[in-house]
């Protein structure tokens, strides 16, 4: 696909675009109205396979609340049934909220052998509403500082659990990506912080990060790869253990595979195979 059309998409999903700008500037890159409309399914999220996965015999299940700052938080919870205490992962959705993808995406982490808490950052507002553009005005509208004290409370809800061994990490991806950093310069106690595209954390605060990081990139993100060169300095001046890649010819939500125009399969299975490599290392 054009990476123009790329590009303009990633646009509308992070900055203030109107849907009605968007078709516009669309329909001016492919040619005609109809063209435009062939290309958008191909770019927006097609949620059709996360929701008719089955859940695998050995894992469960539940929708969970817990108490966040000063509301009720709102969660999916999967893990493995067999007893035991397991390594806990909160998985920080993208800029749309808990979607069915970032719900398929808790399941893998559970699937590895991990309880897994797929957080909904939306519940401030009664949680994630089925309609994308609503929720990504939702995301703008979260007082942050709340936001990053209500995913700090999720890794404390994990490790006050019975079935959590008291190591926590995370998994983030797009807004998600960014949370994850800002959790590993938050939470000195968190082992592992696993960052798909997200914006880096300032190099101000790199020196208060403690977690083992794992950072996952496209080539093709020129936008969420401006940050990385100050960013690694910052983690290597400060002796900071981390893995940094970037994937070939990948774009932003390259791991995303109910966005076929951006998904990646190849990256995406190296990225996963290396996030559950550092799991082991660190959770077990």
């Amino acid at each position: 696909m054009d990476q123009r059309i790329i590009n303009l998409f990633d646009e509308y999903t992070h900055k203030p675009l109107n849907r009605e700008d968007f078709i516009k500037r669309l329909v001016k890159l492919t040619g005609t109205m109809a063209a435009a409309m062939a290309v958008l399914p191909l770019l927006e999220s097609n949620y059709a396979k996360a929701a008719s996965a089955p859940l695998p015999d050995d894992l469960s299940e539940e929708e969970v609340s817990y108490p966040g700052d000063g509301v009720t938080m709102k969660g999916l919870l999967v893990k493995p049934k067999a007893a035991g205490k397991y390594g806990a992962v909160v998985v920080i959705h993208e800029n749309r909220g808990l979607t069915p993808h970032i719900k398929d995406v808790t399941r893998r982490v559970a699937r590895a052998g991990y309880l897994a808490l797929g957080v909904d950052a939306l519940s401030v507002f009664g949680g994630t509403p089925a309609n994308e553009d609503e929720g990504r005005t939702l995301i703008g509208k979260l007082d942050m500082p709340q936001n990053l004290r209500n995913y700090l409370k999720s890794l404390e809800y994990l490790k006050s659990r019975p079935d959590c061994n008291g190591k926590t990490g995370c998994v983030g991806f797009c807004w998600g990506g960014a949370m994850a950093n800002q959790l590993a310069v938050l939470d000195p106690e968190l082992k592992a912080a696993v960052a798909y595209y997200g914006r880096q954390a300032d190099a101000a605060d790199v020196p208060k990060i403690k977690a083992r990081l794992l950072l996952h990139y496209g080539e093709m993100d020129e936008r969420v790869n401006a940050g990385i060169p100050t960013y690694e300095a910052a983690l290597k001046a400060a002796g900071i253990k981390y893995e940094l890649y970037i994937y070939k010819g990948a774009q932003h939500a390259f791991n995303n595979d109910a966005s076929p125009a951006r998904y990646n399969e190849a990256a995406a299975k190296l990225a996963w195979e290396r996030t559950l490599k550092l799991f082991k290392e660190t959770l077990s």
